[in-house]
């Protein structure tokens, strides 16, 4: 289990525990305070990994936490959370050392994948960067192991990335959100001469052009307020290495042209620098739109698309590979359970239909979280179609039409009546896998009257494991057996 430790600041209590609830999900061990200036005493005690606060508190801003944090120890890792109004302010965070922000409303997704991002970046050293001994080769028993496939023309597109990693030439992948374009981004990468050189990824959507240029090519000391001292951007970190430009076609106009200048010269403008800077970089860029309908549409550079697109590479959908579903669900549930510590569940017959004849618009993405919520509700035991709540991230009514059908599948006598109990559910896209869990066990014993045994008999677990439920979730256990 994931042991790093963060710290959330938010004067808001439901946006606190929404954040923490979150995080542990994933693993993490959180910590909480309601302001920056208790924050500010815990980190001098404490050493936390990453710090993520609001922007907007009383008696002390996130902004002068943050310029707090910096002045203490520059190397700590904070991610600012931003309203729609104070985007400006953001920028100017990000300018004071701030890693990222993310800007309410965000979904569970989009949250995840910053501190994630956070966590796993390590700045690449000027000296590191400077060295230039080629990797050897990556042995076959060290192949890319989250890449799970047994599909003929999966197979046939992994053996062809791996010819194309020997050489420096740009790849361009395009395919659906969810099928793994990053994954196959750094098999590329880890099949290439450049296998222990720094993959630095970047996201052209999440930041504002202005930032994003900065963020890319870098700043030296005085370039604009804030910039108290040289700044390398992500090629100058890459350099030697991989970059991946992922959703490239998001990318505004001018600093598309800018782009296309590094291609062709292999060179970088710092902001605010006098003199180019040479860079050694493999350059790999993704996306999930039609490139050739925005470069139509003028919305991208045709000059640029056909410089990145020397190797165009495109993932096929989980539609198309369905056979790789059964071994996708074993390593998910083998992943997930040693993740959340729980025992490895077996998968019924009945639940494999479900899952073998979805439609998967999410992909493999959407097919590990149906996988990670089913573990969680079945609690290890057998998952069930009623454990896999497919509709939910439809709306809420669908999903209790599947509850509604697994309920009577299990015991006709049971049924959902009364059409305001239907709307009572209440799980919705962004909760957390514990408070849904909690209202899929409350409800279901509300509409079998509190009888435990058919209710756990419904949620397939033992009386057993909903009684522990109960006592985690500090209920009064009143209900009858």
């Amino acid at each position: 289990m994931t042991k790093h430790p963060i710290l959330v600041v938010d004067d808001e209590v439901e946006m606190r525990i929404a954040m923490s609830e979150t995080l542990k999900h994933c693993g993490y061990n959180v910590e909480l305070s309601h302001n920056a200036l208790d924050a500010f005493k815990k980190i001098k005690q404490n050493e936390y990994s990453l710090i993520i606060t609001d922007m907007t508190m009383p008696k002390r801003s996130g902004l002068e936490l943050l310029k707090d944090i910096k002045a203490m120890d520059f190397t700590k890792k904070v991610i600012m959370v931003t309203a729609y109004g104070t985007i400006d302010t953001a920028v100017e965070a990000m300018k004071q050392g701030a890693f990222d922000y993310i800007q309410k409303p965000f979904n569970f997704e989009t949250f995840t994948f910053v501190v994630e991002r956070a966590l796993s970046f390590k700045e690449v050293e000027p000296s590191t960067t400077a060295q230039t001994t080629k990797s050897p080769k990556v042995p076959a028993s060290e192949e890319y192991k989250d890449i799970i496939t047994q599909n003929p023309a999966m197979r046939s597109l992994l053996e062809m990335a791996k010819n194309v990693a020997k050489s420096k030439a740009t790849v361009l992948i395009q395919s659906e959100s969810g099928t793994g374009k990053e994954l196959l981004a750094r098999y590329i990468h880890s099949h290439s001469e450049r296998a222990n050189r720094p993959f630095v990824a970047v996201n052209c959507a999440a930041l504002p052009d202005t930032l994003l240029e900065s963020e890319l090519f870098g700043y030296k000391k005085g370039a604009f307020t804030g910039a108290t001292q040289d700044h390398r951007g992500k090629f100058e970190q890459a350099s030697g290495g991989t970059i991946l430009l992922d959703e490239i076609s998001e990318m505004a106009l001018p600093l598309q042209a800018k782009l296309l200048r590094v291609l062709q010269e292999r060179e970088i403008d710092k902001v605010g620098g006098k003199e180019p800077l040479s860079v050694d970089v493999r350059v790999i860029a993704t996306t999930n739109r039609d490139m050739i309908q925005r470069v139509e549409d003028n919305q991208f550079r045709e000059d640029l698309y056909f410089r990145l697109n020397v190797i165009p590479l495109s993932l096929p959908s989980l539609r198309e590979r369905k056979e790789d579903i059964p071994v996708l669900v074993g390593h998910f549930l083998k992943k997930h359970s040693t993740l959340n510590e729980r025992s490895l569940p077996t998968i019924s017959q009945e639940a494999t239909h479900v899952l073998m004849n979805y439609n998967w618009r999410g992909n493999v993405r959407e097919l590990e979280n149906v996988i990670e919520r089913a573990l969680l509700l079945s609690n290890g035991e057998e998952i069930q179609p009623q454990h896999l709540l497919m509709h939910v991230s439809t709306s809420t009514t669908s999903l209790n039409q599947s509850l509604a059908q697994a309920t009577t599948s299990v015991n006709p006598s049971v049924s959902f009546t009364n059409e305001s109990s239907k709307d009572s559910l209440g799980i919705a896209v962004g909760m957390s896998m514990k408070e849904a869990e909690k209202k899929l066990i409350l409800e279901t014993l509300k509409e079998n009257e509190g009888n435990r045994t058919h209710a756990a008999k419904i949620l397939g677990i033992s009386i057993r494991t909903l009684r522990n439920k109960l006592n985690e979730y500090k209920i009064e256990d009143n209900h009858s057996e």
